[in-house]
């Protein structure tokens, strides 16, 4: 199975060497608006949403799976233009880690402090950094409604030490300092379709949302099969990807959620280094 719509050699080296690699229009315009359209309806979505506050009174939702289901979510994780990219970029058979909806409200969406997505996943027995996310705008992102922020290159500072931060998990504050003043602080305005690929290891934020406009969100993320973890956690351990065809995202554009898919808890991660971050999230969700 080959796709005309997976990255290229030039993408491919781009994220090699950059950390990401921002697609235009990976998914179509009716992709798109199918994709929307079907999350803004989805409420199974709204109802597992989890509420993670920032330390100056915004609120982020995420809505997290670790299985892709026969739903639209779970054709876009498992088409074959994302599978293929996500092989080549990791070297290798990949597996699907999880994927989440990131909600991010009118007025009220909260911020992300910086942070690597590895200095989670790392906690979880993955021994390596062979991982990777695939960050699909659903609405446009701008820097009005906090759209996504990267240092250029600072995958290659390897995984940098995190600890909780008004409970969220952020990476030691003197080392991100010093890799603002040697790595150029990138904007990630996107139109929805656009699809961002980024390394585990770069360091990305966001800032709060205080437009009018909503900024929802569909991150994909994976990990190589060689990095089966070494421990159990919140996330699966190696389980086969069966890629679909790229059609098959319009062909169940109108497919919400599965009625048999699992969502995942606040409780669900049981991790030391996310103890704080789970009390935060649960004062949010309890209200």
């Amino acid at each position: 199975m080959t796709s005309k719509r997976a990255l290229n050699a030039a993408q491919m080296q781009r994220f090699q060497e950059e950390g990401y690699v921002l697609a235009r229009s990976f998914f179509d315009t009716e992709e798109a608006d199918l994709l929307l359209a079907t999350a803004r309806g989805d409420v199974q979505i709204t109802d597992h949403a989890m509420g993670w506050p920032d330390s100056r009174g915004g609120l982020s939702k995420i809505t997290l799976w670790n299985h892709p289901a026969d739903d639209i979510y779970g054709m876009v994780a498992r088409s074959e233009r994302m599978v293929e990219s996500m092989t080549c970029l990791l070297g290798g058979e990949i597996y699907h880690y999880h994927s989440k909806l990131m909600l991010k409200e009118p007025e009220v969406g909260g911020a992300w402090v910086w942070h690597q997505d590895y200095g989670y996943w790392y906690q979880n027995g993955c021994l390596y950094p062979l991982m990777a996310s695939c960050f699909i705008a659903l609405d446009r992102a701008s820097r009005e409604n906090g759209c996504l922020q990267v240092l250029k290159g600072s995958h290659l500072l390897g995984r940098l030490d995190h600890q909780v931060d008004e409970g969220q998990l952020a990476a030691d504050a003197e080392h991100v300092e010093q890799a603002k003043r040697r790595h150029e602080l990138v904007h990630m305005e996107m139109a929805p379709g656009d699809a961002a690929f980024f390394h585990c290891n770069l360091l990305h934020c966001s800032g709060q949302n205080r437009s009018r406009n909503p900024r929802w969100t569909l991150i994909c993320c994976y990990n190589a099969k060689r990095n089966d973890p070494y421990k159990p956690s919140q996330h699966p351990n190696y389980t086969p990807l069966v890629p679909v065809p790229d059609s098959m995202v319009k062909e169940y554009g109108h497919h919400a959620s599965a009625p048999d898919q699992v969502f995942m808890g606040v409780e669900d991660d049981v991790s030391e280094e996310r103890a704080a971050a789970r009390q935060a999230a649960r004062a949010v969700s309890d209200r």
